[in-house]
């Protein structure tokens, strides 16, 4: 055995021990406060911890990324108090407050985690879409000094039913995908049962026609040692063909049943019989369940001899809870030892009494394993979080066009910061499921070009056919086109989102979808978000104005979507110079990263920046002229201003958001040929309005009785008999609340139901979002004086 072998051998049972005692701790030391199991999954963690030793300290180096399996959180936490890297105090509040996360976190934990994972099959598929942005960002003039590094993904087997896993697949193949190892913690139990006979054969089938280099890791350095002693080659037959199940149920019951199992079914009086004597029952237990995925020297050769940066899926095979008493249990996946199991297995890893948190406790020679550790590659550098400084912004313009849509100017802005060459137009990355000439993206990708490593012509312009499209591939691109598939796209979000911290160049990621659709990805959204990845997504068209398309295109909740969101800031403006002031603010806050106290004047902590999510239309509006003022401005950003002040005996005010303002404008005006006294506010986001009155209300509770948020003071001046009519294309409840901020009777119109191919204003009179029914409900809200 080399040295190296002998320290990784060590490492595994010190990662082993830590990781379950820090489980067992808080469930059956730390004093219980809720009542409710705390659970941390000791037997998924046992299973992969050769494989995260052998990975961690010996394959991989600092530029590698890893997306930790979210169920071996323990030995991640476990691994990095080795380090020195985690306190003592974290690991103890396991799953309390304040203390190491029930999976790995970039936002919640203080060590070093690469991306976050628990919502299964996430963190998997965006390792290959990082690899995608590693290859981006290495292939510009202003990434040539990063070292690329391999996007790890330590998966459980039953994440590979997850479908977005699939999607990434394909994505990865239509891209050139190269970098990436995802390894399979084959354990083949899952929380409800045991993974089907033979299912692997499929799945391995999909991983070839994709590209990927397959390697099996089934069996151990003992095993491989058995097989060739006289006999062996019977054994390994059996083994290879034990049902999974059957397999896991003599693993629980030990060696002396795997004894009289083996001897019945292979003794032959002669080599086999021979072989299986000359080892004791814990010998012949520790033979069968060595292997591949648990035996550390078998996986750190494996992982030595990949010399290529082709795709590679591992898959090793593992015993679920291997190396402790519950190994093999079918409920062991929730199931946790019991006390007197784990005094029983604290003696049998060596470890005293009140040293169980000592990292080297049971260690013989502290000295040269420090002297190994001091020397791992992986760790050699210190935490790998980089930085990139902030690119400047610069001034956004409104298009001039007298009646245009959001999403017209959307695209006409982008156009203006293609022709340009500003740093920040440099590190734009856009990217859109196969919807870039429909969202708006079109003119940018005509000047800005498609990424690929390798160039390809358009083959329509090499034959000089006409097409409004340019789809030249190039290195220098700076469009990312992606399949129908709305995951894929938020991972990529939130894999470029995070370039600057993964790799120190700072991306502008700018994605595009129809906004119906974000739901569908909707996972993934919040996920990136959760990791603090920071992107601009535009989703367009939106709502029932979506008319011809009919129920299935229109968006109805994902106004409330954007309120809900954390990590978000959610905007549907509703004219162009609306857009140009928002966008403008937007590429600033995407790139802060501050901290302090709240914005008294909004009380939204926009030092911290974030994500910013656009709901825009492919309505044409009438434009209303140049607007410059600081109060139109900064409404904007903030989530609202005056369109139409009230005045001090205002009995009605109309407030609307997005592709209605045509509605709401002509309401005000056909209702005030009666009552002059109507005020308009224009809402740009809900989201922000809501969050700083919350946030107000929080501070007016701990005693700031002067904090007033943005929508109070918009509101605050109007008449105490004054009413409130809100209306978007979106579900109602959006601005219904705007009625509590200082207590005005509300009437609050939207869509709350599927739609139906028509006109938009067939469509609107059937929701009840057009002028005449806004109409009505102002005459309502007026002591029944009717209008029109």
């Amino acid at each position: 055995m080399s040295d190296e072998t002998r320290h990784l051998k060590i490492i595994e049972q010190r990662l082993l021990w830590l990781s379950h005692w820090m489980i067992h701790h808080a469930n059956h030391v730390r004093p219980k406060v809720d009542g409710i199991k705390t659970g941390g999954h000791q037997a998924s963690s046992a299973s992969m911890v050769s494989i995260m030793t052998a990975l961690y300290f010996s394959a991989l180096r600092p530029a590698d990324r890893v997306a930790v399996k979210p169920h071996a959180a323990p030995v991640f936490h476990a691994m990095q108090y080795l380090m020195g890297r985690q306190s003592r105090g974290k690991m103890e509040a396991f799953r309390g407050y304040g203390g190491v996360q029930s999976y790995p976190s970039r936002t919640k934990d203080s060590d070093d985690v690469d991306f976050s994972t628990g919502s299964v099959g996430l963190g998997v598929g965006i390792t290959a879409l990082a690899a995608l942005v590693q290859d981006f960002i290495t292939a510009k003039d202003w990434g040539r000094d990063v070292v690329p590094g391999r996007m790890v993904a330590l998966v459980g087997d039953a994440e590979m039913d997850e479908g977005n896993v699939y999607e990434v697949l394909q994505e990865g193949w239509k891209n050139g995908l190269r970098n990436t190892w995802w390894i399979i913690d084959y354990n083949r139990q899952s929380l409800d049962g045991i993974v089907r006979e033979g299912l692997f054969e499929r799945i391995e089938k999909i991983f070839d026609a994709f590209g990927w280099d397959v390697v099996r890791i089934k069996h151990g350095a003992l095993q491989r040692a058995a097989f060739a002693e006289p006999g062996g080659a019977r054994l390994r037959a059996w083994i290879d063909a034990c049902p999974n199940a059957e397999y896991s149920a003599l693993t629980y019951r030990g060696g002396a049943v795997w004894r009289a199992r083996l001897m019945e079914e292979l003794g032959d009086q002669g080599d086999v019989t021979a072989l299986i004597e000359r080892r004791s029952d814990a010998e012949l237990a520790a033979l069968m369940e060595n292997l591949g995925g648990n035996c550390v020297e078998t996986m750190a050769e494996t992982f030595a001899a990949i010399d290529h940066d082709r795709p590679t899926c591992f898959l090793a095979y593992t015993i679920k809870g291997w190396g402790t008493p519950i190994a093999g249990h079918k409920d062991n996946h929730g199931g946790l030892m019991t006390k007197a199991q784990m005094a029983e297995w604290q003696a049998h890893m060596g470890v005293p009494e009140g040293a169980e948190w000592e990292p080297l406790a049971a260690v013989e020679d502290r000295p040269a394993l420090e002297a190994f550790l001091a020397t791992v590659p992986f760790f050699a550098e210190g935490p790998r979080r980089h930085a990139d400084a902030g690119l400047a912004v610069p001034g956004i313009a409104a298009p001039t066009e007298r009646e245009i849509s959001t999403q017209a100017a959307f695209g006409k802005i982008l156009d203006a910061l293609a022709r340009g060459d500003s740093p920040l137009a440099a590190r734009i990355m856009t990217t859109s499921p196969d919807v870039t000439g429909t969202t708006g993206l079109g003119a940018w990708v005509n000047r800005r070009k498609l990424f690929a490593r390798d160039a390809l012509p358009d083959a329509f312009i090499e034959h000089r056919i006409p097409s409004t499209a340019k789809w030249n591939f190039a290195p220098e691109g700076q469009h990312l086109e992606l399949g129908i598939a709305e995951m894929n796209l938020f991972l990529l979000l939130g894999a470029a989102g995070l370039a600057h911290s993964l790799w120190g160049k700072r991306i502008i990621p700018i994605g595009t979808l129809y906004d119906p659709f974000v739901h569908r990805g909707l996972d993934a959204l919040n996920y990136a978000c959760y990791q603090d990845a920071r992107f601009l997504v535009a989703g367009t068209p939106s709502g029932v104005t979506l008319a011809p398309e009919g129920g299935a295109h229109q968006s109805i909740g994902t106004p409330l979507t954007g309120m809900a969101q954390d990590g978000l800031a959610s905007f549907e403006p509703a004219f162009a110079d609306e857009l140009a002031v928002i966008l403008e603010w937007a590429f600033g806050y995407l790139q802060r990263d501050g901290e302090g106290d709240p914005d008294e004047r909004t009380w939204l902590r926009d030092e911290t920046g974030g994500s910013v999510y656009l709901r825009l239309t492919t309505k044409p509006l009438e434009q209303p002229g140049r607007r410059a003022d600081d109060a139109f401005r900064q409404g904007a950003i903030d989530g609202a201003y005056w369109l139409r002040p009230p005045g001090p005996n205002c009995a009605v005010v109309i407030a609307y958001q997005g592709a209605v303002a045509d509605e709401a404008i002509a309401a005000a005006g056909i209702a005030g040929e009666h009552r002059k006294d109507i005020g308009v506010l224009a809402v740009t986001s809900a989201d922000r309005l809501n969050a700083g009155w919350t946030a107000a209300q929080r501070a007016r509770a701990r005693g700031m009785a002067g904090a007033r948020s943005h929508i109070e003071r918009l509101l605050g001046a109007l008449p105490p008999g004054c009413s409130l009519v809100t209306v978007l294309d979106g579900h109602p409840a959006t601005l219904g609340w705007l009625g509590s901020v200082a207590g005005h009777r509300t009437i609050a119109h939207g869509v709350e139901h599927f739609g139906q191919t028509g006109t938009i204003g067939d469509l609107y009179r059937h929701f009840g979002i057009d002028r005449d029914t806004l109409v009505a409900s102002v005459s309502r809200l007026t002591d029944g004086v009717r209008f029109g």
